[in-house]
């Protein structure tokens, strides 16, 4: 996914109140909306190298979006609306080699009253649902990991990914680790262990686990790479 407009650099001052973010630009302190009401864990640091969106929308009162945060030397996509772009992009290019050539993708498909899942792909006969889940904690150089809070929403989507299953239809979860430069994926399990025993039940139920790496710059987030989930 291409960005509508350059990227503005800056420096992180602070995050508050989970939606906004105070950021060094030049000489200028700026407020920004901050599109991600997860932990952020480890990416937080006064002083990080931010990258913001301008926008010139009238009817909203913050004129900048926080985008790219740059954390021990890696850029990371932190804009957790612009996760299902990017996969919508891959899968209409046929980047993720799992899920090529389908007939139809829709987004944003009700498997039942509760739960709806990110696409649902028609190929041939067969029908396939793809959850996906916004990747941005790493705690060494190589090993890209999920969730960096306890998610309880990510374990129903994972017991509702075996209850589609059992329905007839496939299902995938797509991790997409919006870090540079990761070769690995697992869960971490020692922050949240009953999100990574549903893993292990939907693995084994026929859930197929994903791990893509984008290629993240200034100017465009895009699916880059298949990582290695490692296995514990």
């Amino acid at each position: 996914m291409e960005f509508t407009k350059s990227l503005v650099k800056g420096k992180l001052i602070k995050r508050y109140k989970r939606f906004f973010t105070d950021i060094k630009l030049g000489k200028e302190i700026v407020t920004a909306h901050c599109p991600n009401t997860g932990s952020m864990k480890g990416l937080l640091n006064e002083g990080n190298e931010v990258y913001l969106l301008p926008n010139n929308d009238p009817k909203r009162k913050l004129k900048f979006g926080l985008e790219i945060i740059k954390s021990r030397k890696n850029l990371v996509g932190v804009n957790t609306h612009m996760a299902n772009k990017i996969v919508n992009h891959a899968i209409e290019n046929n980047l993720i080699k799992e899920l090529k050539n389908n007939d139809k993708i829709k987004p944003e498909v009700f498997f039942n009253r509760e739960t709806r899942f990110d696409f649902l792909l028609e190929k041939k006969n067969k029908k396939s649902f793809v959850e996906v889940k916004n990747v941005t904690l790493f705690r060494d150089k190589e090993t890209a990991e999920f969730p960096d809070a306890i998610t309880t929403r990510g374990s129903k989507h994972l017991l509702t990914l075996i209850d589609a299953i059992n329905k007839g239809y496939k299902g995938y979860l797509i991790f997409l680790v919006q870090i540079q430069n990761m070769k690995y994926f697992k869960i971490a399990k020692d922050i949240d262990e009953e999100y990574y025993e549903n893993y292990k039940k939907a693995k084994k139920a026929g859930v197929n686990f994903l791990a893509y790496r984008c290629d993240i710059s200034s100017k465009k987030i895009i699916i880059d790479k298949k990582l290695k989930i490692l296995d514990e």
